[in-house]
């Protein structure tokens, strides 16, 4: 499927024939003299050809010193050159190769060289997951749901698949409460792939979205004489939050409640209108888990009340910007939570701090972690599940002859490869320096230049789509979970991205703009 590096060169060289005719065959003294004079002659044709070169300009300069190295490159078979301790961890893929032809760039040779044509095309042959009836009609990969095709399909929603078909876990329900919904434990039953609401799923389901939640809604007037409202329905939850409710009205906190625990007001209300005019919403989960967060938090959020949570040990993650929402990490945190409530209710200077991001904008991180959702999940299932299948074919030996750098004299070109989060198709880009500088200059550069517009342009509330400049957020090797992209993963130096390009030739990438 690989053409072969072109390695021919269009330059030869001649040296001076150092042999001189002898007359009559004779060596007669003068003819000794000539002899003689030979070295000086030598060096007067070098001095004449150092002066021809002087006269060439810089490129046929450079052409010249790789037309050399062409003749160099020949001598060793299979036209690799000798590798130096840098570069020996790709000595069996991605060998330094040079160019055919002068007129030919590093850029130019690497997209020729370095082109694939895969064996499946995901738009004539979607992928087809069986479980469920859906069509995706937008995604960036053909991407069918249903059922009694013909065809085998790549996946099944459920644990028992055909064979060589893969087998997905969808669910949103809290791992405490359906134990199967650990990754671990999914794993261990064979699950191939994992779709929960945790960001270390394979792909994660969450139950925020910009088209679900208008988080940018305008702050309305707290009226209501209670400062917090509560909405709390399954009386039985397996952590605190009960015990915490009692605490908080035990401290004197005024709480309008809705929900079938202690009940104080009709629950037949629209409960984000309802929240719009209470300084404090409660926003208890039922389970203490791990990127556990409900519609509870983000409701809270749209109706410009602040939470108060009972949930995930790292809302933080979640929250639109520090200082936005009150955390009872623990049941020992109430009475001191309660104090701060008190006193933000009675100081409106600090309480609208807490809402400064309604009028300013949420964080970077938080636009990027919502900005997620903009790919529905079912999408980013057919996406993940391409990637997997033409990641398996990158692994055929046919694809180990891509060169995936260039080297012309001292200069070396690298060949990689990039997308936005939640597109499929890659887009090339060149280092001549493997720094995190120039890997996000070159993405920025390619992408600016093609005009590109982010996934969750339409999406986002107009008040924080932002102009048409990119901005980037976060560079991650393609494959990682979005909690190693937005949270844990981060190249550290440049020799670690060095490292990653030399241990991945033709290395690829995404980019989440923001």
């Amino acid at each position: 499927m690989e053409k072969p590096a072109n390695l021919a060169s269009n330059h030869r060289f001649s040296r001076p024939d150092s042999s001189l005719p002898i007359a009559n065959g004779n060596l007669a003294a003068p003819k000794k003299k000539w002899t003689n004079l030979m070295p000086l002659f030598v060096i007067l044709v070098v001095l004449a050809e150092i002066a021809f070169l002087g006269r060439l300009d810089m490129a046929k300069n450079a052409a010249l010193v790789d037309s050399w190295a062409d003749v160099f490159h020949r001598s060793h078979p299979g036209g690799e050159l000798p590798m130096n301790s840098d570069d020996f961890s790709v000595a069996k893929e991605g060998e330094d190769r040079n160019l055919g032809s002068e007129e030919e760039s590093c850029e130019e040779w690497l997209e020729k060289e370095d082109a694939v044509v895969y064996s499946r095309d995901f738009h004539k042959d979607p992928i087809l997951v069986s479980g469920q009836n859906e069509d995706w009609k937008t995604c960036a990969v053909g991407c069918k749901f249903g059922y009694g095709s013909d065809k085998k399909p790549d996946a099944q929603i459920g644990s028992h698949g055909q064979a060589g078909t893969a087998t997905i876990l969808r669910s949103m329900e809290s791992s405490q409460y359906y134990a199967e919904n650990n990754i671990a434990q999914a794993r261990r039953r064979g699950i191939d792939i994992v779709m929960t609401t945790s960001l270390s799923s394979d792909v994660p389901v969450g139950y925020f979205s910009w088209a679900e939640y208008d988080i940018m809604a305008p702050v309305q007037p707290k009226t209501e004489n209670a400062i917090a409202a509560a909405f709390i329905s399954n009386c039985g939850a397996r952590n605190f939050r009960l015990q915490a409710l009692e605490i908080l009205e035990k401290a004197k906190i005024k709480i309008d409640s809705y929900g079938g625990c202690h009940r104080n007001r009709d629950g037949r209300v629209d409960k984000v209108e309802a929240l719009r005019r209470y300084k404090f919403s409660f926003a208890f989960e039922n389970s203490n888990e791990e990127d556990y967060v409900t519609e509870k938090f983000f409701q809270s959020l749209v109706a410009g009340s602040v939470p108060v949570v009972i949930g995930a040990p790292n809302i933080q993650d979640f929250a639109p910007a520090p200082g936005s929402y009150l955390h009872i990490k623990e049941l020992k945190d109430a009475p001191e939570v309660a104090k701060t409530m008190k006193y933000l209710s009675e100081n409106p200077v600090a309480y609208n701090k807490s809402l400064r991001w309604k009028y300013e904008g949420p964080s970077d991180s938080f636009k990027a972690l919502v900005d997620m959702a903009a790919v529905h999940s079912s999408c980013r299932l057919c996406i993940h599940l391409a990637t997997t299948i033409r990641e398996k074919e990158e692994k055929s030996a046919g694809f180990k002859n891509r060169p995936c750098k260039c080297t012309r004299g001292s200069k070396t070109v690298y060949h990689l490869f990039v997308r936005e989060r939640g597109r499929f198709e890659m887009v090339s880009i060149y280092l001549r320096k493997l720094t995190l500088e120039a890997l996000e200059s070159a993405i920025w550069t390619k992408f600016t230049s093609m005009n590109h517009v982010p996934i969750w342009k339409e999406e986002r509330p107009e008040s924080i789509r932002g102009g048409n400049e990119l901005k980037i957020y976060r560079v991650y090797p393609v494959g990682m979970t979005q909690r190693q992209a937005l949270y844990t993963f981060k190249f550290e130096n440049d020799a670690a991205l060095r490292s990653h390009v030399q241990s991945n030739p033709c290395a690829k990438f995404e980019v989440i703009f923001v």
